[in-house]
Formats: C-alpha cells, sequence, structure tokens
C-alpha cells in the first residue's frame, strides 16, 4: 500500500538509512505502471513497486549498484518494455533513480483515498472485508453495536490507522457525520437494523454507493418497507442489494469479501450523487 511504503520512506529517511529511489517519471503507451510509481531500494529489501517483472529487477540491480559503487548522483534511462526485457507490453518508461532524502521524500505526495466507506457490521463478512480494505489506500469506519465483536489485531499485526473501530449504540446516527459522496456498506446481525441504517443512507443526496447485504426477496420487502416510509423508486435504485460482482461463486465469508471489494473498487469511486427525489415528498 502506497501509505505504508511513504511512511517506511520517511522512516528510513529519520534514520539516514542508505537507499535510493526509483521512480517512473514517464510512460508511453501501455506499462504495468502509472507515471508516477516509486520504488525505495536498500541493500537487502525493497519497498513498493514500479510493475515487477525484468524491468523492475533491472531497476533494483542498477540501484543496488550506486549504493555498491557509492555513486549516487541522480540520472534517468529510458527503457522500452519489448523483448530485451522479457516484456510485451509495447510501450517504454522513463525511470529515474536519487538518492533517498528529505527532499525526495517532500516530493513523494501522501497518497489520498480512493473513498471513504462506513462499514456497518462487525460480523464473518464484515471481518472479512475489513482484512482486505486494510490493504488499500481507502478510509475506513467500521461500525457495530457490538465491541466485543471486533477483533483486536490484524493477524500478528494491529489494524492500520486507516480502519477505524468504533462501537455505537445506535450505529444510524453515524450515518449523518459521514462526508459527503462516501459509501456504505450495510452487513449487521439484524435486519431491523440494516434497514434504520438503510433509510439514513437514502435520506442523504449525496452519497457514492449504498450496498445491503442479503438476497433479491430481502431487497423486495426493503423497498416495500422504505416506500412506505415516503422514500422515492428514483432513490431506492440506489441501493444495491445482492452485493458484489457477478460470477464469483461461493458464499463463505472470504469469497464473498472479494466480491463485494471488487465491485466496490469499481462503482464507488464514480460517486454520482442522487437526485432531490432522494427525499421524502
Amino acid at each position: 500500500m502506497e501509505r505504508d511504503d511513504r511512511l517506511t520512506a520517511l522512516r528510513w529517511v529519520s534514520e539516514r538509512h542508505r537507499a535510493v529511489l526509483v521512480q517512473q517519471v514517464e510512460v508511453r503507451g501501455s506499462s504495468p505502471r502509472e507515471s508516477g510509481a516509486r520504488m525505495v531500494v536498500d541493500e537487502h529489501t525493497c519497498i513498493g513497486t514500479i510493475g515487477g517483472g525484468h524491468l523492475e529487477l533491472k531497476a533494483i540491480e542498477i540501484a543496488r549498484e550506486m549504493l555498491r559503487s557509492g555513486e549516487m548522483h541522480a540520472h534517468v534511462q529510458q527503457f522500452a518494455l519489448g523483448p530485451s526485457l522479457g516484456q510485451c507490453c509495447g510501450g517504454s518508461v522513463a525511470l529515474r533513480w536519487s538518492v533517498l532524502d528529505p527532499a525526495a521524500v517532500d516530493g513523494w505526495p501522501e497518497p489520498q483515498p480512493l473513498f471513504h466507506l462506513q462499514l456497518h457490521g462487525a460480523g464473518h463478512v464484515g471481518r472479512a472485508i475489513a482484512r482486505l480494505l486494510a490493504t488499500l489506500d481507502v478510509r475506513v469506519d467500521w461500525i457495530d453495536e457490538r465491541e466485543s465483536e471486533f477483533p483486536g489485531s490484524l493477524g500478528e499485526r494491529d489494524w492500520p490507522s486507516h480502519i477505524t473501530r468504533r462501537s455505537s449504540p445506535v450505529p444510524e446516527d453515524e450515518v449523518r457525520d459521514a462526508p459527503s459522496g462516501g459509501c456504505y456498506l450495510v452487513l449487521t446481525h439484524s435486519h431491523d437494523l440494516d434497514l434504520r441504517i438503510c433509510e439514513a443512507v437514502l435520506r442523504r443526496d449525496d452519497f457514492a454507493y449504498l450496498g445491503l447485504i442479503g438476497s433479491r426477496s430481502k431487497r423486495e420487502r426493503f423497498i416495500h418497507r422504505l416506500e412506505a416510509k415516503g422514500l422515492s423508486p428514483q432513490s431506492l435504485a440506489w441501493m444495491t442489494c445482492p452485493i458484489g460482482i457477478d460470477g464469483i461463486i461461493g458464499k463463505q465469508p472470504e469469497v464473498v469479501a472479494v466480491s463485494v471489494v471488487a465491485q466496490l473498487m469499481r462503482d464507488a469511486i464514480r460517486s454520482r450523487p442522487l437526485a432531490a427525489a432522494a427525499q421524502p415528498g
């Protein structure tokens, strides 16, 4: 995750750790990574990636030769992504090598979250989704009525700072404080609570995505009850249920999580606000 890579680079600079910053400064045609992709290389390890493959191996080799020789002058080299590198992307890239120093990190922008998500529910599927989101540059408020349901750690390490776990006696009230353009996943232990959270989200006119776990019959029941509360068919059309992309078979929490996170990555960043019809008439 780029946020973690940048934090490691900052720590290395503060510790005066000798390392080389490799940055992809130009892309023409197809390439595995975009312009601006970075990696940091020291004598034994590297953080980040410029796309893998023979290009990355070559970049690491050049960086380590700089460290061995002490020749730490910045330089740029062009590479065609063709047979000489065992790649067939067809494009070309320019890479820049430079010493990792405070100026290099200052020029490394802090990654912006792809989206802000309220994840309601800390059951099996909620936990599996949170584990996947822990590896992505997103902002997650993970909410449940039950403090005891949140896992204390992520395997052998703590939960990253971009995932905030919060117990709330009235989870639907948390919706009011969420930023505009946000996303919501609703998968609590209670259908009544699911309904209250969905209603709170649908009464906003500024969200990007609302996903509700459940079957098509659950969706139909919710639509009937929400229409009775004054919500229009136009606003209810923005509620995604069932959630997850088509074609992935399996109901294990981890399988469901992969499908749901893929849908989030595809749909959430589109951030299309609801029409004013989202408000009750």
